[in-house]
């Protein structure tokens, strides 16, 4: 990512979007109940989140590229747990989406949205941020091993990142939602990681130690499946 600040400079167009053009329309009507908090307050830990698993859903196409340049066989035969080999593919997602949250913290600072960059509440964001990439890195390592075919693997990432979105409350609360995709977005992982930023970084009510149980007990979970299943990348 130093060699080639491009990719950055290319991520950065997204969130940009949604918080200049989506969240200033959406804030004007005030249809959206948001509190105390301004829309664009509370649209911007949820653009962060939404960056995050932008970058981290489509993680299972560089293992089916390293299955395809041979580099996946040579891994798999070492004694390195395959779940090491999962981790690091997971937590290298968060890194990327570190940047992300950096990008989107500068942003909304231009833009004068308000924002707690307490080093205590800039640290949690990070951890939060690297659990849920490292989570929905590994379902996208999971769908790698079922699928095996990077076509395959673009076509199922983009069916499912919009409804992953769109059932959380990172667009709107959860008591706006109808009750079936309320249903949907307590049991959607990205909430927790939507809820948690916007306790940390605009001071929006939330249960961080929930929030974080969730997504530590998902981020695990993940680990474990995509380290099963990638053995079948292998062969």
């Amino acid at each position: 990512m130093v060699h080639d600040p491009f990719e950055i400079l290319t991520r950065t167009v997204q969130p940009a979007l949604w918080l200049l053009i989506y969240g200033q329309t959406f804030q004007r009507p005030h249809a959206i109940p948001t509190g105390r908090l301004s829309y664009l307050q509370f649209l911007a830990p949820g653009i962060i989140a939404q960056s995050a698993l932008f970058i981290s859903i489509f993680y299972g196409i560089q293992i089916i590229r390293d299955r395809e340049a041979g580099i996946l066989a040579k891994l798999l035969v070492t004694p390195t747990p395959r779940s090491a080999l999962v981790t690091g593919k997971a937590f290298a997602a968060g890194i990327r989406a570190i940047a992300q949250v950096i990008v989107v913290v500068v942003l909304s600072l231009v833009m004068g949205i308000r924002m707690n960059l307490g080093p205590l509440a800039l640290l949690g964001a990070l951890v939060v941020v690297m659990l849920g990439a490292a989570f929905f890195s590994c379902l996208s390592m999971v769908l790698a091993g079922l699928l095996r075919a990077q076509n395959r693997m673009m076509g199922i990432g983009q069916a499912i990142t919009m409804p992953l979105f769109f059932a959380s409350n990172a667009l709107y609360p959860i008591s706006a939602m109808p009750r079936w995709l309320q249903v949907l977005s307590v049991a959607n992982p990205l909430s927790y990681e939507v809820d948690a930023l916007r306790r940390l970084l605009v001071s929006s009510p939330g249960n961080i130690p929930l929030d974080l149980l969730v997504l530590l007990v998902s981020a695990v979970v993940g680990i474990a499946a995509a380290a099963a299943l990638i053995g079948r990348l292998g062969r």
